[in-house]
């Protein structure tokens, strides 16, 4: 009878656990869901390339071994050949904008550095509230690594790069070191030690070439990680090829024929990048990362000839925006193309690479706001259009033409005049003020009209006029063209500016270039001195000094052709009988585009540069014992450029079917011209303020024990803060100028004496 009661009771339990059992493999997906799921995820790393791009400093576009033979890049030609290779690829002419643009994908008119570099010690960076491609990338599941010259700024921790996304760091952080000891100078007197590991000092490394170091750590980044558990993204920012050029000994010796000392060395410096990209793809290969991987080259902007770089056949070089200081260098290798061995025509820039990388490890390009680059792996793996049409090169409202420098002093001169007359004036009131029966100091009786002045200035209640006895005594002469100009009009409102009756016309708003939407400054147009941007940055026509618009009135020919290109409405835009459009060359009543601002602009096949776009030569290559001008310098030299240049601030290229940019078509195609500067106006709305502090002296390194790093505290610091613009001492600048002849006949002398040692020792 017991025996009954315990079975039962056996029996229940059994029921009860099979029963629970059930209600949770009903609430449990199916087994072959949970594989399938699986499945997904370790398909989708398997379809996330490993990615390795590979960026140089200072490598023109004549400077490897497949456009000169002269170079030996054997690696670097093979790879390049069974890749593709980018024939209209763009970079920036220097080196932090092209590095902000590569790691944020936004034009530098977007982050604040459209002016310069920044400096050791300036306290400047990446935006904290941008997103970089490193971040996107570790959160698509890449472990992210970078080695070598960061040069984006480290005046506080939250500017490392291992606050931007990256896993790890080993490098520079500033722009300019030497390659065995490492320190780095900001002027003759201010260095310091510039090697890091993550966000410390990397002490005891000095007397290892840098290009050999960097390559062994990125050696050891890829023997370290498993390439089958997580997908990789390493940036390898060589500091070759810049300046100072000591590549070791044995990379010179098989140059040893070049007769020219400083191209030898740096063609003993490429050589020494070729053995590296070697290195890695061999690291590649043996650590099972080259079947899923892709292999980006790029040169961050173009070579300076000074120092043995070469952009020929293109014009200009390092710090320019012609094609020699903004065409790149670069290619694709990879396994993963769909068609290779090709070369590509498809319009890129630098600026592409976020888009197209985040897309390519299966990212979320959506979350990135702002981006300026296109998805452009569609274009490099099958040949397909670019959907790139267009490239800002740059606006740079801190940097203007000469020209305008000109104008700005005589503009001064002016203001002083006004000031000094002014308080003449206020003299001559305290004078008239005093009690009737004394007698005034002076009578002043002319039948001359009265001055008009500024709304600025009070005007006196009695008639300021003033004879010859009474004109303010002036130390400096005013300039000769302000005498050439109507008397009485300093501080006159101007009149727009009639043509002559006899100019008529319209203007044709058709042009292969013409952008897709045309930018919205129609309604900007019809208000005289209107800016063009939101921000204090008097870029706009309007803001240009009156005493450019007094010459302007000038009578003399020259001076009504003195700014040839400006003050053109833009095309589309209905024009009424009282505003009648100028033929091109003159000026006509509203400004699309201040000139004289540094800017240049890619449409479609065309370029435009305004303001003061650097030296436009043709440097050809350097055959002969020095590198300074004088000889082989003035063999391309442009006699036209240099008479032609000193009044232009405005020019026009075909690039398509003009590479190097031999003829400016900007008088036979104003219709281009006219477009182009109006997609300038569209983009400088968007632009943010240029962000270029002055140095703090806190960076010094002999505060921090002789190293550059971060000097300024978390809590202390608020981004952004720090007011001004980074100037010269006039001290300095006074100094050069009188010894720039100087120095130039010194160095000159030098590398000649140093060329002629170093070809009698045949090294």
């Amino acid at each position: 009878m017991q025996a009954a009661p315990a079975a039962a009771a056996a029996a229940l339990t059994a029921l009860s656990v099979l029963l629970t059992l059930d209600c949770l493999s009903a609430h449990r997906p199916p087994n072959n869901q949970i594989q399938q799921q699986t499945d997904e995820t370790a398909q989708k790393k398997k379809n996330q390339p490993h990615i390795v791009f590979i960026l140089t400093d200072d490598q023109g576009f004549n400077d490897i071994g497949y456009h000169n033979p002269t170079i030996k890049t054997p690696t670097l030609d093979k790879l390049a050949a069974e890749g593709v290779k980018l024939e209209n690829y763009y970079v920036q002419p220097i080196c932090t904008p092209s590095r902000s643009q590569l790691i944020t994908g936004r034009y530098q008119i977007h982050t604040g550095l459209q002016h310069s570099i920044i400096r050791p010690r300036q306290p400047s960076c990446l935006p904290s509230h941008m997103d970089t491609l490193p971040e996107r990338l570790r959160e698509a599941g890449y472990a992210t690594h970078m080695v070598g010259k960061w040069h984006l700024g480290f005046y506080r921790k939250a500017c490392l790069p291992t606050r931007k996304g990256f896993d790890t760091f080993f490098g520079s952080l500033t722009g300019s070191v030497d390659y065995y000891s490492y320190e780095s100078c900001d002027g003759k007197d201010l260095c310091g030690y510039d090697l890091h590991d993550d966000e410390g000092v990397a002490w005891g490394q000095e007397g290892k070439y840098s290009t050999t170091l960097f390559t062994q750590r990125a050696r050891k980044i890829l023997e370290s990680h498993d390439p089958a558990e997580r997908p990789l993204f390493l940036l390898l920012s060589f500091q070759a090829v810049h300046t100072p050029l000591n590549p070791p000994e044995s990379y010179i010796y098989p140059f040893r024929d070049m007769v020219n000392v400083p191209r030898r060395n740096f063609a003993g410096m490429v050589s020494t990048v070729d053995e590296a990209v070697r290195n890695v793809t061999y690291a590649l290969r043996k650590y099972g990362y080259y079947r899923n991987s892709v292999i980006i080259y790029s040169t961050d902007n173009g070579a300076q000839p000074f120092t043995g770089g070469n952009n020929w056949p293109l014009r200009g070089r390092k710090g320019t925006y012609w094609e020699g200081g903004v065409r790149g260098v670069g290619f694709v290798h990879s396994p993963l193309l769909r068609r290779r061995r090709r070369v590509s025509k498809a319009l890129m820039h630098i600026t592409d690479w976020f888009p197209t990388l985040v897309s390519l490890a299966g990212g979320n390009i959506s979350q990135s706001q702002g981006l300026d680059g296109f998805d452009v792996w569609p274009a490099i793996s099958e040949g397909r259009e670019s959907p790139r049409k267009e490239i800002l090169h740059n606006i740079d409202p801190l940097h203007k033409s000469p020209i305008e420098k000109k104008n700005q002093d005589e503009e001064n001169w002016v203001k002083t005049l006004k000031t000094k007359v002014l308080k003449k004036v206020k003299k001559k009131k305290k004078v008239l003020k005093k009690p009737p029966k004394q007698k005034l100091a002076f009578k002043t009786k002319t039948t001359k009209k009265p001055q008009t002045f500024s709304h600025h200035a009070s005007k006196p209640k009695s008639k300021p006029l003033f004879k010859k006895k009474l004109k303010p005594r002036l130390k400096s002469k005013p300039p000769p063209k302000a005498k050439k100009t109507k008397a009485h009009t300093w501080d006159r409102p101007l009149p727009n500016h009639r043509p002559h009756p006899k100019i008529g016309g319209t203007l044709s708003g058709s042009g292969t270039s013409r952008p897709k939407s045309p930018p919205p400054i129609q309604t900007r147009l019809k208000t005289k001195f209107r800016r063009t941007t939101s921000q204090n940055q008097n870029l706009s026509q309007s803001s240009r000094p009156k005493s450019k618009m007094l010459k302007l009135h000038s009578k003399s020919k020259s001076k009504q052709t003195f700014f040839p290109y400006q003050n053109r409405s833009q095309p589309g835009i209905p024009l009424t009988k009282s505003h009648p459009t100028l033929q091109f060359g003159l000026e006509s009543l509203q400004p699309v585009w201040d000139t004289s601002v540094q800017a240049a602009i890619r449409v479609g096949d065309w370029k435009l540069l305004t303001g003061d776009p650097g030296h436009g030569d043709w440097v050809p290559p350097q055959m002969l014992p020095t590198s300074l001008p004088g000889r082989w310098w003035n063999l391309e030299r442009s006699i036209l450029y240099q008479k032609s240049s000193v009044h232009k601030n405005i020019w026009l290229f075909n690039i398509t079917g003009d590479p190097y940019e031999r003829h400016d078509l900007a008088d036979q195609r104003p219709d281009v011209v006219q477009q182009l500067l109006a997609r300038l106006a569209y983009y400088n709305q968007t632009a943010v303020p240029v962000y270029f502090p002055p140095d703090d002296p806190r960076a010094n390194p002999s505060q921090h024990r002789g190293a550059w790093v971060p000097w300024v505290e978390e809590e202390d610091d608020e981004e952004g803060k720090y007011q001004g613009v980074y100037k010269k001492s006039n001290n300095k600048m006074k100094k050069k100028k009188k010894k720039k002849k100087c120095m130039l006949c010194n160095l000159q002398s030098f590398f000649l004496k140093m060329s002629e040692g170093t070809v009698s020792s045949r090294i």
